[in-house]
């Protein structure tokens, strides 16, 4: 095994990634914000209007590059897809939204995952933030502590956010953590344990999604490697044969 060394965040492992947004200034807010703090990385889904000139207006000329290399998927899965570790941002906490942290929290715990790992920073619509049902992308939740109005504008809460990691990324830590799992693997591997679990009966087949996020959040906790993945799915195979072999 290597020998821990001192670490920061390393920023170029830092992607911005907004869910859905609705007005291309807040787009281009948020690219100059991430800009503003060492991050060029921004990545949109869905987005409701893609108006680059309105974009290029509130980026102004110091985070055009950002917006240039922008990149913009179709759905959330697909955009997670190459990432490691998925921090979500929420306004709101519930049963649902557990793991959650304050932003500068988040950033500490961001020094030794980035080392090598992909990280998108996950926030939602302007109206909405993240839906229920996007949480289980998320690895850990952050919340940006307020007054009586708890309601922040995007482009603001990327700054905020932004702002942490960036403070973080001038401490250092003496850690080692290898590459985890990314959501690629880590939703083949969840798409095959809901299919053995409904076989044996572990899971209700009529709605299995409620069952999953349970076993989701247990995972998630645990930081799971490549390696961890093909004992699990493994072990999936071998109950689905032994399945298989008591109907034959």
């Amino acid at each position: 095994m290597e020998n821990p060394v001192c670490m920061k965040i390393k920023l170029e492992n830092i992607v911005i990634v907004l869910n859905e947004p609705h007005f291309p200034e807040n787009i281009g807010a948020a690219a100059r914000a991430a800009k503003n703090m060492g991050i060029k990385r921004l990545e949109l889904v869905n987005p409701i209007d893609c108006d680059l000139p309105r974009i290029l207006k509130m980026a102004t000329h110091g985070a055009e590059d950002v917006v240039s290399a922008m990149k913009v998927h179709n759905n959330l899965e697909e955009a997670l897809a190459p990432f490691g570790y998925v921090v979500g941002t929420t306004a709101r906490v519930g049963s649902n939204r557990q793991s959650v942290r304050d932003a500068a929290q988040a950033a500490r715990e961001l020094i030794d995952i980035s080392q090598e790992n992909q990280v998108a920073i996950l926030f939602g619509t302007e109206s909405r933030g993240l839906a229920n049902e996007h949480l289980k992308h998320c690895d850990l939740l952050v919340t940006i502590p307020t007054a009586d109005f708890s309601s922040i504008n995007l482009a603001q809460s990327v700054m905020i956010t932004a702002y942490e990691i960036f403070r973080a990324a001038s401490e250092q830590k003496e850690v080692f953590l290898p590459r985890l799992a990314d959501k690629r693997e880590l939703e083949g591997m969840y798409r095959h344990l809901e299919e053995t679990l409904v076989k044996i009966n572990f899971i209700n087949p009529e709605n299995p999604d409620y069952w999953m996020m349970n076993i989701r959040k247990f995972f998630s906790r645990l930081n799971l490697r490549g390696r961890d993945i093909r004992i699990i799915r493994g072990i999936c195979r071998q109950i689905d044969w032994y399945c298989h072999k008591r109907k034959v």
